[in-house]
């Protein structure tokens, strides 16, 4: 007698969804109960709950990869993720030391990392495109805040273009905290190019680069590379990574830094 697989557990029903968009494209929800053997209520609420999260897009009957190129707006970035994004603020603001000169860039990681940072109150100078990272900067009354001139763009709440980039070359600090929007052994990605060019703007000018992400970033692909596994220094998140992306982290000389829940 064949004895039962094992029902999946939904962490691990989403990585295996994630596989099949990454091979095919498209997912449906017929096909997912039927592989999974759960209801199709359960196939249609893991779907549901992946993009909310951002992870697929979702369409009728199914779900399909996201956008290379298209994200969502910051607030509603700001609404996925929460929790652990707040755990991934306390262990990156805990890395910051007194007269620290840092850099950092757009996104709502960063700017959950900005409300832990200013918490300890430390004497430090920063400098952002990112205006609600400076907004959270202004509670810490020992904070300089340096916030650069660019385009605005308001999807992004922060500052972007040539004068963005020439502004943060005058400057040298000693860490760069950073977002992404995906992360995989091919190196770090995101989907605006603005985005990327102020990312790399800040590494090139910071002795230390550190990246801030949430699990669903670990094997997402977007538009543009930001820039390789070896560019960066540390890596801090909520949950391990993927065994193939750990072992190329750490081939690239990359300290990965799990969040305490």
């Amino acid at each position: 007698m064949s004895r039962r697989k094992p029902r999946l557990t939904q962490e691990e029903r989403h990585a295996q969804i994630l596989a099949l968009l990454r091979q095919e494209g498209t997912v449906r929800i017929a096909t997912l109960a039927e592989t999974f053997a759960v209801t199709t209520e359960t196939a249609r609420r893991d779907l549901d709950e992946m993009a909310a999260s951002g992870a697929l897009k979702r369409t009728y009957g199914g779900g399909a990869s996201r956008s290379l190129i298209d994200e969502p707006a910051l607030g509603d970035r700001g609404r996925t993720h929460s929790a652990e994004r707040a755990t991934i603020a306390r262990r990156a603001a805990s890395l910051v030391e007194s007269a620290d000169a840092l850099m950092i860039d757009g996104g709502s990681t960063t700017r959950a990392f900005a409300h832990a940072l200013a918490m300890r109150e430390l004497h430090i100078t920063v400098v952002t495109n990112c205006l609600p990272v400076a907004r959270a900067l202004g509670a810490n009354p020992n904070c300089r805040t340096l916030v650069c001139p660019g385009n605005y763009v308001a999807r992004e709440e922060g500052t972007y273009g040539p004068d963005t980039i020439d502004y943060l070359r005058r400057f040298k600090a000693n860490k760069a905290f950073l977002g992404a929007g995906g992360i995989t052994t091919g190196g770090v990605t995101d989907a605006d190019s603005q985005s990327c060019s102020i990312k790399r703007a800040m590494a090139e000018r910071a002795d230390e680069t550190i990246l801030l992400v949430d699990r669903s970033k670990y094997d997402q692909v977007q538009f543009e590379r930001v820039c390789a596994l070896s560019d960066i220094d540390a890596l801090v998140s909520e949950a391990a990574p993927p065994k193939r992306l750990a072992a190329s982290l750490k081939n690239a000389g990359v300290r990965v830094i799990i969040a305490p829940p």
